[in-house]
């Protein structure tokens, strides 16, 4: 049956592709496609590794390119539609249901569409929370998380309860390592570190509010939403397309947000008006609405958690069965199933197989600059297929490199 709304009978469209499918345009011969991977040809997918903008969904890709052209049989694309309209009504309310869905989130928390990616998230929130004469506590695990400490720094007080620069950020701490401050206002981490490939577990124990950014394993698990106050995460890594941050917070948070603030920096403004104070990021959103759907279809958080485990021990088992030749940045017991970071200890090796890497339709293994290395991204829409590939390249690799 349709959706009845504003007295418009939206149908939901039974195609998942086009009726005429895109066909991509051949690079020229000095095009980079054609001088990066040699075996490129229009229209040809290859393994995208990219730590973010990430690989995608591809049934979720297909959906959008019809939905691009007329969504709901409206005869309007997705992105022509107005955002006060009720096609988009329909849209985002869809998402923040399956969204809810997915990680069991109750009433007690409001779900939120913003701009500016996680990044404005780490001024955001203490902008909100934080005071000069209040202190919030920040481990240190990597590069977002020392972004963000210098962003709330201009707030408030920082106490820096966990240094993770002083063991190369090769591990995330135990609740015995984390330094709390009493009375303070929220303790702020990151899940997942992109950057050196490790993970915590599970949440860390907090005496006060805990705020997650979880841009790069959001929904790759299970996830107590009831032990934080507030997760948020970019979407390009496993959400959707850059553009559009998802923010998960408690109500009574919310309320305990400064007033004043100019309007587009206000929590409790964007909850009001349902993440549409000014025009959001429509198709962004409608992209992560569609990952919501995907994610559903799969069986949830713990089908793709296993999943996600057995594509990393892949590529973990090359590692640790290589004799040397591959080195692991993350120590073992705090390893990311998101990012699987590695080098041969050789730089010049490591461009070597980066290189060759890419001669068989691998692309984006280079390791982020403060790193090194390289770094495998295997969100949940990559494939395990892609992850075999790799793992076989590895061990060939190697026999004919060590």
């Amino acid at each position: 049956m349709g959706l009845q709304t504003h007295g418009f009978n939206f149908r939901k469209s039974s195609a998942m592709t086009p009726t005429t499918t895109p066909v991509a345009t051949g690079a020229s011969p000095s095009g980079s496609a054609s001088a990066a991977f040699p075996n490129f040809s229009p229209g040809k997918r290859i393994f995208n590794f990219s730590a973010g903008p990430a690989a995608l969904p591809e049934e979720v890709l297909r959906q959008a390119q019809q939905d691009i052209w007329n969504i709901f049989d409206s005869g309007i694309g997705i992105m022509e539609h107005s955002h006060r309209g009720p096609v988009f009504d329909r849209v985002i309310e869809e998402a923040k249901a399956d969204c809810r869905a997915i990680a069991n989130i109750s009433d007690d928390y409001e779900v939120l569409f913003l701009q500016g990616g996680a990044t404005t998230q780490f001024a955001m929130i203490p902008m909100n929370f934080l005071s000069p004469e209040t202190t919030a506590d920040y481990p240190d695990t990597g590069v977002w998380t020392t972004k963000a400490i210098k962003e709330a720094k201009l707030f408030g007080n920082v106490n820096v309860a966990f240094d993770g620069s002083k063991v190369g950020y090769t591990y995330v701490p135990s609740d015995d390592e984390i330094t709390q401050t009493p009375g303070a206002v929220y303790m702020h981490y990151c899940s997942n570190n992109t950057i050196y490939g490790t993970q915590y577990n599970q949440p860390p124990a907090s005496n006060s509010p805990l705020i997650c950014d979880a841009s790069s394993d959001i929904f790759s698990r299970p996830i107590d939403i009831n032990r934080h106050a507030m997760i948020y995460a970019g979407a390009q890594k496993n959400l959707g397309p850059s553009g559009v941050v998802l923010v998960i917070m408690r109500k009574d948070l919310i309320e305990k947000g400064r007033t004043g603030l100019a309007s587009m920096f206000s929590y409790a403004n964007h909850a009001k008006n349902d993440s549409r104070l000014n025009t959001p990021p429509a198709f962004g959103i409608y992209m992560m609405g569609q990952v919501f759907k995907w994610i559903l279809r799969q069986g949830g958080l713990a089908v793709l958690e296993k999943r996600n485990a057995e594509k990393a021990k892949l590529i973990y088992d090359a590692i640790d069965e290589s004799g040397g030749f591959y080195k692991g940045v993350a120590r073992p017991d705090c390893r990311s199933h998101m990012n699987v970071t590695f080098r041969t200890g050789n730089d010049e090796l490591d461009k070597k197989f980066i290189s060759e890497a890419a001669k068989h339709d691998m692309d984006g293994l280079k390791g982020h600059r403060n790193a090194g290395g390289m770094r495998a991204s295997i969100y949940n829409a990559f494939p395990l297929e892609g992850c075999r590939v790799l793992a076989e390249f590895m061990r060939d690799f190697a026999k004919a490199n060590g």
